[in-house]
């Protein structure tokens, strides 16, 4: 095959001179000609990026979706919820809440009971309390626990429960002070005030009681004839 490559002897030439080789032939008898890289490549007419032949192979089936036997039998994903669950909740959640009204009613009762025997000033500044303390209600500047603890407190109140009423507004002064700094003070002495009446209340109720058990024991008084 070298042969083929190599031009017949010059007898001008020397015998140790290197052969004279033929591109010619060998360009006629190279396989394919390949296209130069600096040759630009004519974009295609319907606007469609064309793929070269040499990234697909030709055994490799389409790629495409898949079929429903297939996504049907894949498991959910971890925290996916089927279409049920997610529609079921659509529906409004509804929360018990405490209600302003029933916090500020017995407050206020509370109040009237004690304006006849407190100063006027002393009522009217439990007063402004608690309108302080409806108005950030109204406005949604107090949180739940400040609620659910008034509503408790409320209760105590209206049980005569003093000392855990007392408690519960010790722990709303040290865990809630930001909210209740400028109205619990009128809470604290409406709870003192309401203590004190109750006190003389019940104070007046056992004389009263003694008075009467004494009368019916003392022996009546005979008058002559």
């Amino acid at each position: 095959m070298a042969e083929l490559y190599v031009k017949p002897g010059n007898k001008e030439r020397g015998w140790n001179d290197p052969p004279q080789f033929s591109y010619g032939l060998q360009t006629q008898a190279g396989g394919p000609k390949r296209t130069p890289l600096t040759k630009r490549v004519a974009a295609p007419q319907d606007g469609a990026p064309r793929v070269p032949t040499s990234e697909t192979s030709p055994g490799a089936p389409p790629m495409g979706p898949l079929p429903p036997s297939s996504m049907a039998s894949r498991p959910p994903a971890v925290g996916s919820r089927p279409a049920s669950t997610v529609d079921s909740t659509d529906f409004p959640v509804i929360e018990c809440e405490t209600l302003l009204e029933d916090v500020l009613r017995p407050l206020e009762q509370a109040l009237e009971d004690c304006r006849c025997h407190t100063k006027k000033q002393v009522c009217d500044d439990i007063s402004r309390r608690l309108v302080l303390l409806q108005e950030q209600w109204a406005e949604g500047k107090l949180s739940m626990p400040v609620k659910r603890r008034m509503a408790l407190l409320v209760q105590e109140l209206s049980s005569h429960q003093w000392d855990a009423a007392d408690d519960i507004h010790r722990s709303l002064m040290v865990d809630h002070v930001t909210e209740v700094s400028q109205w619990m003070v009128g809470v604290k002495r409406l709870i003192a005030e309401k203590r004190s009446l109750s006190s003389k209340e019940e104070a007046n109720e056992e004389k009263s009681a003694a008075t009467a058990e004494e009368n019916q024991t003392k022996p009546g008084v005979q008058q002559d004839p």
